[in-house]
């Protein structure tokens, strides 16, 4: 079986711009605009070019393709997930940041739910980001292997959290279904469980938004319960 070979845009270094051309960082820029108003499938070169007031010529001289330039964008969502020094700050107060911080991110810019993992994450801010909660995690006391997939164990959380969030919003709106409605079918279609119904009457909130945010708080909880459990073991 042939493996595919590794590329990216960060592998080479990048071109300067011309004499009073354009430059990659206002490239980057102006699809994060497109990406941002429109969402991913909207983006194109020839519309990134449009909206730039240039020719492929140009953008091709920066970004050998899209997946080039969804690289460079994915890395400045990286950016944008603050988390606090892990030098100077708790281990469980530095993942409980990035946790929220990325989930908000994520929301804001919903288009990047589609790209993490399809594209390699290897730009500066990436690792900067990574090495961040590297730090974290050696603070608190975790060693070798451990210290990554402890990382990775939050950041797949937040993921298994948050992609499915995305994807609704998208298909149903911000707003959902509403939620009464999904009760009374339910009184129907879960007639068999009537505890169950009685229970999601009684403890569930009626706004959607709310549930999802009690669902994260309680998950990320147990993530960073149970990893601290580990360390005491």
């Amino acid at each position: 079986m042939i493996k595919q070979q590794f590329s990216s845009v960060w592998t080479r270094e990048p071109r300067q711009p011309k004499v009073a051309g354009l430059r990659r960082d206002q490239i980057v820029g102006a699809a994060l605009e497109v990406l941002d108003a429109e969402g991913l499938d909207a983006l194109s070169m020839r519309k990134l070019g449009a909206k730039l007031n240039v020719g492929a010529t140009t953008l091709y001289w920066h970004v050998a393709n899209k997946d080039e330039l969804l690289e460079l964008a994915l890395d400045e969502i990286w950016g944008l997930v603050h988390i606090p020094d892990p030098d100077q700050t708790p281990w469980r107060e530095v993942a409980t940041t990035f946790a929220y911080n990325f989930r908000l991110t994520m929301l804001e810019h919903r288009w990047v739910a589609t790209l993490i993992g399809s594209l390699p994450s290897v730009g500066p801010k990436a690792f900067e980001l990574t090495d961040r909660l590297r730090r974290a995690f050696i603070s608190a006391g975790f060693t070798g292997i451990d210290i990554y997939l402890a990382s990775s164990a939050l950041t797949s959380y937040v993921l298994g959290q948050v992609v499915p969030e995305v994807t609704a919003a998208k298909a149903f709106g911000d707003k959902g279904f509403d939620s009464e409605m999904m009760l009374d079918a339910m009184d129907s279609l879960a007639a068999d469980y009537p505890e169950m119904l009685a229970e999601y009457r009684e403890a569930l909130p009626a706004d959607p938004g709310t549930v999802r945010a009690m669902a994260f708080d309680f998950g990320l909880l147990c993530v960073l319960d149970g990893l601290e459990s580990r360390l005491r073991r």
